[in-house]
C-alpha cells in the first residue's frame, strides 16, 4: 500500500492526501507537482525514475488506512539526477 507521504522532498510544501499536486516514483518518493515538472523534469533525483501523479485514497479507506506522517526533506533542496 502507498505510504502518502505527507510533502515535497524539495520544497516541503504540504501534500494532503486528496492532493492532485503529487507525484510520486517508484520508490514512493514524494514531490509537488511544480518542482517536479520545473526544477527535476519529470525524473527522481533519488532513483532516476519518472515521476507521476499519485494517486488519491478514498476519503472513507483513511480511516482504516491512514497516510503516513513521516516528512522527508531535503535542506539542500533537490537537484536533478545526472548520469554517472
Amino acid at each position: 500500500m502507498l505510504a502518502l507521504r505527507p510533502n515535497c522532498e524539495c520544497c516541503d510544501r504540504d501534500l494532503p492526501p486528496a492532493s492532485r499536486d503529487a507525484v510520486i516514483c517508484s520508490f514512493e518518493c514524494t514531490f509537488c507537482a511544480d518542482c517536479a515538472e520545473g526544477k527535476l523534469k519529470g525524473l527522481c533525483p533519488n532513483c532516476g525514475g519518472e515521476l507521476v501523479r499519485r494517486p488519491v485514497r478514498p476519503e472513507a479507506k483513511l480511516v482504516n488506512n491512514p497516510v503516513s506522517t513521516l516528512r522527508v526533506f531535503k535542506a539542500q533542496g533537490c537537484l536533478p539526477k545526472t548520469a554517472a
